[in-house]
């Protein structure tokens, strides 16, 4: 018996230490691979411009601002809900070019951040995010304000009672879509 204890003997300190830094540095490794993609993983540099709430941004690909809709650059079916309330095809053109125009300037060349909602894809395979500019500001919500897009009620996500707000807003002053 006295030798089966001679080698159940402590490992030295040295090795104990060795051994725990090297699990949690393999561990340190591994969690982003484990963990869901957090906000500040899904950032980088806007590089084109599709419309009014679709940008391209490098490394990721196509990115869907959630939450809002702006008009089409064409007559389409969409349409609908903006006549519904009382907004004229020729404004919505108008507001499409002037959406894009605003996200060219506001946006393009520039990194940005990234933060997804409860749904990540959209049926077209495109991205669905938020969209933080360096200061801070968020591009979907600033949109929503300036009238350049309205809120995307069709489904639920994290931002919709505050986005509704800031369409009333824009509405009750008269902005972008909403102009008299």
């Amino acid at each position: 018996m006295g030798s089966f204890h001679r080698y159940l003997r402590p490992a030295p300190l040295g090795q104990i230490v060795t051994s725990r830094f090297l699990l949690l540095f393999v561990l340190f490794l591994l969690l982003p691979r484990l963990l869901p993609v957090a906000a500040a993983d899904l950032s980088g540099r806007v590089t084109w411009i599709y419309d009014g709430d679709t940008i391209k941004v490098e490394n990721i690909g196509k990115v869907r601002l959630v939450g809002i809709d702006a008009p089409e650059h064409k007559d389409s079916g969409r349409d609908s809900y903006y006549l519904r309330q009382g907004i004229r095809r020729a404004r919505l053109r108008q507001v499409s070019k002037e959406a894009l125009t605003f996200l060219i300037e506001t946006v393009k060349g520039k990194y940005v951040t990234l933060e997804t909602d409860n749904e990540t894809r959209d049926r077209h395979g495109r991205r669905l995010a938020y969209v933080y500019l360096p200061d801070g500001t968020l591009l979907n919500q600033q949109l929503i304000a300036e009238g350049y897009a309205a809120v995307y009620r069709k489904f639920d996500f994290r931002m919709k009672q505050q986005f509704i707000a800031t369409e009333r807003t824009a509405q009750k002053n008269g902005l972008g879509l909403w102009q008299p």
